[in-house]
């Protein structure tokens, strides 16, 4: 089952391998165009965009191998589960996140999927530049010294 986060959001997945393998620059909120056995599907909590992306084809853009399980009721008519999704973003907003990745290398990764407090599915994308490997090593550093300078002072009162 999906987990609510404080802001009344209902999280069904969250892509926590992107904030380590990339920079994320900024996060732009998106609407989905889902299917009704997908909308179900995520409700139950079945859902993965660990490998997922975000693609700019014809002047929109796709959620990319975005996994959403397909719903065991809903019978023959059932979705694909890796197929691509529309997003829904403002003229302006899909012009500038389209812009990022062609003229600078840029990419679009989902973050966060969760459904709104009206109960609409949204996306969060992160615009993200790619970490080189001494980057990733960097990251892992200080979250270590972080957990242990947070050990130190719980130990010293």
């Amino acid at each position: 089952m999906a987990a609510k986060s404080g802001d009344g959001r209902k999280v069904v997945a969250e892509n926590r391998k992107a904030r380590f393998n990339y920079a994320i620059e900024e996060t732009v909120e998106a609407g989905i165009v889902l299917l009704g056995s997908e909308v179900k599907s995520l409700r139950t909590g079945k859902a993965t965009i660990a490998d997922a992306y975000a693609s700019d084809e014809r002047g929109e853009l796709f959620l990319i191998n975005a996994h959403i399980a397909e719903y065991k009721q809903s019978g023959r008519e059932n979705h694909s589960p890796t197929r691509p999704r529309k997003l829904l973003l403002h003229r302006k907003e899909m012009g500038r996140l389209a812009g990022a990745i062609q003229r600078q290398g840029m990419t679009v990764v989902p973050l966060r999927l969760y459904f709104n407090p009206r109960g609409i599915a949204k996306v969060e994308l992160g615009l993200a530049k790619g970490k080189k490997l001494h980057d990733k090593r960097e990251t892992e550093k200080k979250r270590d010294w972080q957990r242990q300078k947070g050990r130190i002072m719980r130990e010293k009162g």
